[in-house]
């Protein structure tokens, strides 16, 4: 059975809400999960939750009962608990606490990855993590000072593909001495280019880049990239957004 939990002085509740904070999730290591869906989905990957709450109208729910049956420790909460955590009017009545997942770049597996370069806006990292997931995308890689891909925003967006992407995330200098000896072709986004992105060469495996969503890819990285591309604008936006774009680059890549 699982213990009731009905004040938000509670230690454990104290210590999810917390999870909203880039420094709690640095110290600790743990992220969390919003909605049984996204839960499930780490369980069935082989994430084992440190804690799963749940308002009691789901007490019987099948699904509850997995992901109860996989955690360390299970909690029924009030609604307004749920509410303070989640920080939002109507919650979702699962919430799950994971531990946060570690890839290096020679972790990676063969095929087409993706790099974002300062990436600012947690939404639209979560949405390329979801993409390269629905496009069988082997793994993302994040340069440089980018936003934290484990903050509730991004796996939110994410829709439980945070447990199905490997993330890398490296520095500059890092990333480039990577580069140097990593056998693929890097294929970079640039407004400057001549070339459609239509026309490079996918051939896994290979590495779609894109800067953050200012200022784009930094002369840095350009210079290493094998080609840079872009994608033809023919409307009246100059530019789309990031997940966007990412995601029209992958599905000529896949």
């Amino acid at each position: 059975m699982s213990r009731v939990i009905t004040s938000l002085a509670n230690a454990a509740v104290k210590q999810v809400r917390a999870l909203h904070l880039r420094k709690a999730r640095e110290e600790t290591g743990l992220f969390l999960v919003e909605g049984l869906r996204s839960v499930l989905e780490g369980v069935e990957l082989g994430a084992r939750p440190r804690l799963v709450l749940y308002g009691g109208k789901l007490a019987d729910h099948a699904g509850l009962a997995r992901a109860a049956d996989a955690a360390d420790d299970v909690a029924e909460v009030s609604p307004a608990i749920l509410a303070k955590i989640s920080r939002r009017d109507n919650p979702q009545m699962v919430l799950g606490v994971f531990d946060q997942a570690s890839t290096p770049l020679d972790g990676l597996a063969d095929g087409v990855l993706v790099g974002l370069e300062g990436v600012r806006d947690p939404g639209n990292l979560g949405t390329i993590i979801r993409t390269i997931d629905a496009a069988g995308g082997a793994g993302l890689i994040l340069i440089g000072a980018t936003c934290d891909p484990y903050s509730v925003e991004a796996v939110r967006a994410t829709m439980g593909s945070i447990f199905a992407v490997p993330v890398a995330t490296v520095t500059q200098d890092q990333f480039l001495a990577w580069r140097a000896t990593w056998p693929g072709r890097l294929i970079g986004t640039s407004l400057a280019a001549r070339a459609d992105f239509h026309g490079a060469g996918y051939q896994p495996p290979c590495l779609i880049l894109l800067g953050a969503e200012q200022s784009g890819l930094t002369p840095a990285l350009a210079d290493v990239c094998d080609d840079l591309v872009k994608i033809p604008m023919r409307g009246r936006a100059d530019s789309l957004n990031l997940a966007v774009a990412a995601g029209v680059m992958l599905y000529a890549a896949v």
